[in-house]
């Protein structure tokens, strides 16, 4: 297996393919508007939505580089990527829609890529890997801890 090969392995995994590590899908699987919101009370810690948003930013943030068009909010922080602007349902279903559809062009784009093109900057597309992987389980955490994700994997 190349580098292009793993790498993009490593892509579905983050998105729908099941690893060692449950992907986003499952884990944003029937979450309602009300738990895409919620926090632990006295917590310091990102909803399930803003981990989302958070992701968004940053997948959008390179395919914009990819394809030569800078995003209108790129010199934003970090901290200014989790802020949610409109707390709507439509909202909610537009985010997970615009994860999936932002995650399936930048798997197109890393695909039309020659393994010479990878191996020069490998760390890019690992990065958002690992990311995904990260925030993932924080979703999951989240979901535990709103007793909306099961005590076992085996019973998903």
């Amino acid at each position: 297996m190349n580098m292009k090969e793993l790498l993009l392995q490593n892509w579905d995994y983050a998105m729908d393919q099941e690893d060692w590590y449950p992907p986003i899908l499952p884990a944003l699987k029937e979450v309602t508007l009300e738990q895409a919101l919620w926090k632990p009370e006295g917590e310091a810690a990102n909803s399930i939505w803003e981990n989302v948003q958070h992701l968004l930013y940053y997948k959008q943030r390179l395919l914009g580089r990819l394809e030569g068009i800078p995003l209108h909010n790129e010199g934003i922080g970090n901290d200014e990527t989790f802020q949610i602007h409109d707390t709507s349902e439509e909202a909610w279903d537009t985010a997970r829609e615009q994860l999936q559809e932002v995650h399936a062009a930048l798997r197109q784009k890393f695909e039309a890529m020659t393994e010479t093109e990878i191996i020069e900057s490998p760390q890019r597309i690992l990065s958002l890997i690992m990311h995904d992987a990260y925030h993932t389980g924080q979703i999951v955490f989240i979901r535990k801890l709103q007793g909306s994700w099961p005590a076992r994997r085996s019973e998903l």
